[in-house]
């Protein structure tokens, strides 16, 4: 398995991914591309995919927010944490999160940090096991629809 930054090729994949809960539609369309063409071009993201030979079996976006915080260093923002359907539950998002986080830890951040839905206790349960903490509670506010 190969964890690697994600290219254009991956996209599709990387978004019936972010699909596969039913959270969002899989399509491409320009709005994505361009998205896709933003994080590619900031060196303060990184959509980051886990692969086993031409099969995208995870992802996740990596984005360094800088701050006075934290000593002045950065924190990373872990967003779009996904693993295949169909290969969960065999370690594959553990190991995506400690390849991240390692990332992370390499690039001088002073923590890393995410937030997760509030219906996916799942996932609550596995962020916990890999060491975050339950540390602050999270507000969004919904500019479009």
């Amino acid at each position: 398995m190969i964890f690697r930054t994600a290219t254009r090729e991956d996209l599709p994949a990387v978004l019936a991914l972010l699909a596969d809960e039913g959270q969002e539609p899989a399509a491409l369309g320009e709005a994505r591309e361009r998205a896709f063409a933003d994080i590619e071009a900031d060196p303060r993201n990184e959509l980051l995919v886990l692969t086993d030979g031409d099969e995208v079996l995870g992802c996740l976006q990596l984005t360094y927010i800088p701050g006075l915080g934290q000593g002045g260093r950065e924190r990373a923002l872990v967003e779009a944490v996904r693993i295949r359907a169909d290969r969960r539950g065999g370690g594959l998002g553990a190991k995506l999160m400690e390849l991240a986080v390692e990332r992370a830890r390499e690039r001088g951040c002073g923590l890393v940090q995410l937030t997760s839905n509030k219906r996916r206790a799942d996932a609550h349960r596995f962020y916990e096991r890999l060491g975050f903490a339950r540390s602050h509670e999270g507000f969004k506010l919904a500019l479009t629809r």
